[in-house]
């Protein structure tokens, strides 16, 4: 009788040492995250919102880890919405929670039926969808006692959001690390907003984390979103410092050099005598290789 045995090769040294370097990567900025914006304090109960894909994973698996090291104590309680789409593996989320034995609750809504109701076919359905089950989970978020809501979304997904808002809306914003959600009752935390996605692709990828597609309702990706996607992959390929910069500058605002009449007094303006650090040199371009604009 022939072996069915399967043998899986063993990683090599350097392949060991970038993991380490990954783990060690993610979990820092995380936790640099979670420490800037105060996200999780002394008893928490956080909500981790489990979608079943890549972000989602990683974001539990990296709560947990920090969860054992933090000089706090805070409770994590996993959540996942069954939309009945069909085909959907309802088994694999269980399984996967009871075997890690992390406490977790499945909330059952059909919202697929409202989408498919509501939305003509071939339309993007992902903006319906998405409010339809925000609402859930803030009333699961109510009846479960959490205190702080937890969302898988990455550094790319902050900046795909802030160029489809300076793109498309004529508006300069985006997903902040920390919020109070639209019903105000409940505050929405980021714990991965300092991690690129690539990293986060990585880890899902050594974690083998059982991975359920976002594609069983038939819904199309935003294909604006792609664009911008696919604008700071390029970036990345010839010169990674330009999104890292675009992101740090979400922090780094300047209202006096802005144009917003709401947040800078521009009408009551005058001249003080007093030199100004953040006069008008401030607004020179950056020397960028020595070159000029």
């Amino acid at each position: 009788m022939e072996s069915t045995l399967t043998f899986i090769p063993r990683k090599t040294e350097k392949e060991r040492i970038d993991l380490n370097k990954l783990s060690k990567r993610v979990m820092r900025e995380a936790g640099r995250a979670i420490g800037d914006y105060n996200m999780i304090e002394q008893g928490d109960r956080v909500m981790v919102c489990l979608s079943g894909g890549k972000d989602s994973y990683s974001m539990l698996d990296i709560l947990m880890t920090l969860r054992s090291r933090a000089p706090i104590d805070f409770e994590i309680i996993a959540v996942n919405l069954d939309q009945k789409q069909p085909g959907f593996p309802a088994e694999v989320l269980p399984n996967y929670l009871t075997n890690l034995g992390i406490p977790f609750h499945i909330e059952t809504e059909d919202t697929y039926s409202i989408v498919k109701r509501l939305i003509p076919e071939g339309k993007t359905t992902c903006s319906l969808c998405s409010r339809l089950r925000r609402g859930v989970l803030y009333r699961v978020a109510g009846e479960l006692g959490a205190t702080k809501i937890a969302l898988g979304h990455h550094r790319d997904d902050i900046l795909a959001t802030f160029f489809l808002n300076l793109f498309y809306g004529a508006k300069m914003k985006t997903m902040p690390p920390k919020l109070v959600s639209d019903d105000g009752r409940n505050t929405v935390i980021r714990p991965l907003a300092y991690i690129p996605e690539a990293d986060l692709i990585a880890y899902s990828d050594w974690k083998q984390f059982p991975i359920i597609p976002c594609n069983l309702c038939g819904s199309q990706e935003n294909l604006k979103r792609q664009e911008i996607g696919r604008m700071l992959a390029e970036w990345d390929k010839k010169d990674p410092r330009r999104a890292w910069n675009t992101f740090k500058a979400l922090a780094n605002i300047a209202p006096s050099h802005l144009m917003d009449r709401n947040l800078f007094d521009f009408a009551g303006l005058k001249p003080t005598g007093v030199p100004n650090a953040d006069g008008d040199k401030a607004f020179d371009p950056v020397d960028i290789d020595g070159g000029c604009d």
